[in-house]
């Protein structure tokens, strides 16, 4: 049987999701865990890739096993006992035959973490990046209408990524606010490499005045890196939910 995982980890000590020869994945991890309770050497197949430092609060995966002996809602319970603290298994039932993560999500939720602070705050550093009060987030809201919809989002690749096609869509982006901290979610049918993190960028660079929404209209039409913003640090990237109807 096909068995699905929502999956939650801190992506901090890892190299990212995927399997790599040079660190310890998430994925890895994972399969480790399966192996100790069924025996078997299994591939696990995640929704995405989170990069090293990348976290996750719903990332799904999904793997097969020929065991019968451990019913699929108790996989979560079972992979916890033998998993780090930095994983957990939030939910495990049983899939169709023909699932897989990847290939049959329709939507996914990144949430950027911010704090605005004047100093480093140590309690936050951990998932969300400093930058300066003097930020007008109604500025990032406007500029932030830019992106919604479909469109070629060449100008949020970073070089390396392996995309077939950089025309993305983005179904909505929140930008909430609430004590010292700015959150950026963003959905979107799938993302280009550091798509998240350089859009946040790039709203960023609009909440402190460098870049109107006219910019961001000829960044879309002109595909040029070179105009947007920063590629924001990791750690403050958080895969929220995958939705597969």
């Amino acid at each position: 049987m096909r068995i699905k995982l929502t999956v939650s980890y801190d992506g901090t000590d890892y190299c990212g999701w995927q399997v790599q020869p040079n660190g310890i994945s998430v994925q890895s991890v994972l399969e480790e865990a399966i192996e100790k309770i069924t025996g078997e050497k299994v591939k696990v197949t995640g929704s995405g890739r989170t990069d090293a430092g990348v976290h996750a609060l719903g990332q799904v995966a999904d793997f097969y096993t020929e065991k019968d002996n451990i019913p699929p809602e108790n996989f979560a319970a079972a992979l916890n006992t033998v998993l780090p603290d930095n994983v957990s298994v939030i939910k495990s039932e049983r899939a169709a035959d023909d699932f897989n993560s990847r290939k049959c999500a329709k939507k996914k939720t990144y949430r950027y973490l911010l704090y605005l602070s004047a100093v480093k705050l140590p309690l936050y550093e951990r998932y969300a990046v400093q930058i300066d009060k003097n930020v007008n987030i109604n500025k990032m809201r406007e500029v932030s209408k830019v992106f919604i919809g479909t469109h070629d989002f060449k100008c949020f690749n970073a070089s390396g990524g392996g995309a077939k096609t950089t025309v993305r869509t983005v179904y909505n982006i929140e930008i909430a606010e609430k004590d010292c901290m700015l959150s950026v979610s963003v959905t979107g049918s799938g993302f280009l490499y550091n798509m998240v993190r350089i859009m946040v960028g790039t709203l960023l660079k609009a909440g402190q005045g460098k870049l109107s929404a006219e910019d961001a209209e000829k960044m879309l039409i002109s595909g040029k890196r070179s105009d947007g913003g920063n590629t924001l640090p990791a750690k403050g990237l958080c895969l929220m939910s995958v939705e597969y109807e």
